[in-house]
């Protein structure tokens, strides 16, 4: 089954104020920025009881947001030494509240799942709760991806486990296809206090907060 190729930058945030720089300028570096939109997202992070998913280097998350749910499987991540910019697969669908694939709308994203689990249950391992501030990044008139700057509440059995702050700029497929350069906007990125290139993903940071590896 084919996925996608998500390409972002990827930052963390030392604070909210770092957060809250980014949410107001009309610019970032020869880009423009859209209007400002907040949203809450909850992500639930699911793998077996012998962690199937995180050995074949597979993230499952499934997201809420407006009350409509979704799966998405994201694949091994690669990224250039020293380089902001992560590339991984990607698959999504439709998905339902509970935590059984079968369940769910059928779609390749559910479908590579239950193959990656084998198909034994599955269960949360941790839950994000996301305040998303969501901008659109136009460049010479065109749409080239969405900016997100992201307050997290990482929580675990229902019990707060600590906040992180991350900045993502996804890049549109289109956009990169079309030899959009991501150096313009990652050096944008770079030029601000308080940001700092990312190699994780939240899942790894947030396993990192409970003391955990990925595996």
């Amino acid at each position: 089954m084919a996925a996608s190729l998500e390409s972002e930058l990827k930052y963390r945030a030392e604070t909210d104020a770092d957060l809250q720089a980014l949410a107001t300028p009309d610019r970032l570096g020869p880009a423009r920025l859209g209007m400002a939109r907040t949203v809450e997202e909850v992500d639930r992070y699911l793998d077996t009881p012998d962690h199937d998913l995180a050995r074949a280097r597979w993230a499952a998350r499934l997201r809420t947001r407006d009350g409509v749910t979704r799966i998405s499987l994201k694949g091994p991540p690669q990224h250039a030494d020293g380089a902001a910019l992560h590339e991984r697969p990607e698959l999504e669908g439709p998905a339902g509240s509970g935590l059984d694939p079968a369940a769910w709308p059928p779609s390749p994203a559910s479908q590579l799942l239950l193959d990656l689990s084998r198909g034994g249950s599955l269960s949360e391992r941790l839950q994000l709760v996301q305040q998303r501030t969501e901008r659109e990044v136009m460049l010479d008139g065109r749409r080239v991806g969405l900016l997100s700057l992201d307050r997290v509440r990482v929580e675990r059995a229902g019990s707060e486990v600590g906040i992180l702050r991350v900045v993502e700029l996804e890049l549109a497929p289109e956009a990169l296809g079309e030899g959009v350069d991501p150096q313009l906007l990652e050096r944008a990125l770079a030029a601000h206090r308080g940001l700092a290139p990312d190699w994780l993903s939240k899942l790894e940071r947030a396993l990192a907060l409970i003391g955990e590896e990925r595996v």
